[in-house]
């Protein structure tokens, strides 16, 4: 793989991940607006998004180690 290509790839991993980010947040503030609500939430709703939040947190995980080089201790 030549330099470009690797710094193509590079740049579209930071992209999703800046993407994931975001949806992430989304996320948070929908739990927080349902959350709010109190007695009147909608709990299995708010169970949903708060599992998609942690699947979107572990990809975020996983590519951030991607983009983080190893350190050869």
């Amino acid at each position: 793989m030549n330099m470009s290509a690797a710094m193509t790839e590079t740049e579209v991993l930071r992209v999703k991940l800046e993407v994931l980010r975001r949806e992430h947040r989304d996320l948070d503030e929908a739990i927080h607006a349902l959350e709010a609500r109190g007695p009147a939430a909608d709990v299995l709703t708010i169970r949903r998004l708060k599992k998609q939040k942690l699947g979107l947190k572990d990809r975020i995980a996983q590519l951030e180690d991607r983009l983080t080089p190893d350190i050869i201790a």
